[in-house]
């Protein structure tokens, strides 16, 4: 999709999603976070992603805006650990409109959440995504995340009929 920019007078206003995002957070979520972007990442984007978080975490979870389009969103929530002095956030998903990335939103966005983050006490913010997501990668980096670590994620499809080596059948 091409590109479309935003004009001087749709500077993005950051705010806390309501029930009635819902719908169009979902939207943004489906056009950005396909399945080709994910095939192989052990979680996917549904409609109980918002629902869990926004129940659990609601000042993680925001929206930029401008007029009435909704323009993108963050979600996240914190993680305090059993006998660990830390909080930590992780952001679970950023999505932005396909047609106005690049766009600073978001950077806007992020920035807004971090915020909260540390207003609540977060010292680390997680995120994660595919190792070939460059674009997300370069996102992430250029907002001070640095330490790259890398996951083996491993999956079985069941629908293949697998011949299991060293088996013989009576």
């Amino acid at each position: 999709m091409p590109e479309t920019p935003l004009s001087s007078e749709e500077t993005p206003r950051i705010r806390e999603m309501t029930i009635d995002d819902f719908p169009e957070v979902f939207h943004i979520g489906e056009e950005v976070f396909t399945a080709e972007y994910s095939q192989s990442l052990y979680r996917t984007w549904d409609e109980f992603e918002i629902t869990t978080l926004f129940n659990s975490d609601t000042e993680l979870c925001l929206v930029a805006e401008a007029g009435e389009r909704i323009l993108g969103f963050a979600l996240g929530t914190t993680v305090k650990k059993h006998n660990s002095p830390w909080k930590y956030g992780y952001l679970v998903w950023l999505g932005v409109r396909s047609d106005i990335q690049k766009g600073r939103v978001g950077s806007r966005l992020f920035n807004e959440i971090r915020r909260r983050m540390q207003e609540q006490g977060v010292r680390m913010i997680i995120i994660d995504t595919s190792a070939d997501n460059k674009p997300a990668i370069r996102f992430f980096q250029k907002q001070g995340f640095n330490d790259i670590q890398e996951h083996v994620y491993m999956s079985l499809n069941l629908t293949r009929k697998s011949k299991k080596k060293g088996v013989k059948k009576p």
